[in-house]
């Protein structure tokens, strides 16, 4: 039984809607968020990322951090840059990429879904990164940025966006910088509202595509504040908190790749050797080679791309984790031939979303930055749902999704 909650959101003014909407704050550093809002006051990341509006060298988890972040969500409300809506209302955001466009239902998220796994997770999240988060949440009251969930798709729930969107002008439409477009409809049909609420209650259960670490510190708040109220009902608005809820059947997860310092001491070739223990090594020559099933892998090494295919023994299809592609690579590969143990603290990997494209892999390792790469064939939403019912984690940077939500198209208050 899902809950979905209409709330009365902060909104800004249409006319600088696009340029008050930013990126979250955990996809790009303080020195592109500063560059990024340059010249721009509007741009929310002065409330999501304000340490660009203090000197270079501010410690990022310092006390007036928070407080600069609370400072400017004031300034933006006392400017009209942020205003509440009258009432309590759902709203529907739309993203458009490569010529996709996908529904998201925006409405707050129950707490104690959260605390009951309602709300289905599957990934780790840091204690650090929830607490940072926290603080913020705390110190503006307020859910700043929506978190982004999927839920098994719904023919009447869909139905109903459907018909809505062809029917009404979107308040906000506009593509951004990296050429995504973004749209926002206002839904202030009480009935309407009240027919698509009662849809979730039918809902078993709603997943954390992507937020992980913000879903946890806004539920976690909630009910912190819910413990020190005596006179708490269960109806305040801090039970709930800022979600987009997208149907599972429209978004797409993007690979998740791998790129690797050094190979632990031995030549190309005695590595290639290595390899041939688990997978059919085929040389695909110097064309970008994309892997185009599950357990094939492709890899660029000294200027030639390569197919992984993974022999049967070292994957069980039976098992959430078994089968995916990156517990095989890191059981295959990066723990036995590279000696890379802890994929959250090794400095000799990092990480490459899709969205970058495998032409980012070869530019790291033909610089001399990395040695090797490695591309993965992209999860299923399946396999995501699958795990999360059966309460397992999925390993580091497993999964991508694009594009990102657009932060400050609405604003959740906890009061």
């Amino acid at each position: 039984m899902a809950i979905l909650k209409a709330f009365r959101g902060w909104r800004p003014p249409q006319h600088i809607a696009a340029q008050l909407a930013s990126r979250p704050y955990d996809v790009l550093d303080s020195a592109e968020a500063r560059v990024e809002a340059e010249g721009n006051p509007y741009s929310l990341l002065h409330i999501i990322k304000p340490e660009i509006d203090l000197p270079e060298d501010t410690n990022l988890y310092s006390q007036e951090v928070y407080d600069k972040a609370k400072e400017n969500f004031a300034l933006f409300k006392e400017k009209g840059w942020l205003v509440q809506d009258e009432q309590d209302y759902l709203y529907i955001y739309a993203q458009t990429m490569d010529g996709k466009t996908q529904y998201g239902i925006v409405g707050c998220a129950g707490v104690d879904d959260y605390m009951n796994n309602r709300i289905k997770k599957h990934e780790l999240t840091r204690a650090d990164k929830e607490e940072d988060r926290m603080k913020h949440v705390r110190i503006t009251n307020a859910n700043m940025e929506p978190v982004f969930f999927t839920y098994p798709a719904n023919n009447s729930i869909d139905k109903i966006v459907s018909d809505y969107v062809n029917t009404n002008q979107p308040v906000y439409d506009f593509t951004a910088a990296d050429g995504f477009g973004h749209h926002f409809w206002v839904i202030k049909d009480q009935k309407l509202i009240g027919e698509i609420i009662r849809l979730f209650a039918g809902i078993p259960a709603t997943y954390v595509a992507d937020g992980h670490h913000r879903t946890a510190a806004a539920a976690l708040v909630g009910n912190e504040k819910r413990k020190a109220n005596s006179a708490h009902t269960g109806q305040e608005e801090y039970n709930f908190f800022l979600a987009v809820h997208f149907p599972d059947n429209q978004l797409t997860i993007i690979d998740y790749n791998r790129v690797i310092t050094d190979l632990n001491g031995n030549t190309p070739e005695q590595f290639i050797e290595l390899l041939k223990t688990g997978f059919v090594v085929t040389e695909k020559g110097s064309e970008i080679y994309k892997p185009n099933r599950l357990h094939e892998f492709s890899m660029y090494l000294e200027g030639v791309w390569y197919a992984l295919e993974a022999k049967p023994e070292t994957y069980d299809d039976n098992d959430p984790i078994g089968m995916l592609d990156v517990t095989v690579l890191t059981q295959q590969v990066l723990e036995p031939i590279l000696n890379i143990k802890d994929l959250r603290r090794s400095n000799r990997i990092d990480f490459v979303g899709g969205i970058r494209g495998l032409g980012e892999l070869k530019r790291r390792v033909d610089s001399g930055e990395m040695a090797v790469a490695f591309a993965l064939y992209p999860v299923s939403m399946n396999q995501l749902m699958h795990i999360a019912d059966t309460d397992n984690i999925m390993p580091p940077k497993t999964t991508w999704f694009e594009p990102k939500l657009r932060s400050g198209l609405v604003v959740h208050t906890l009061d």
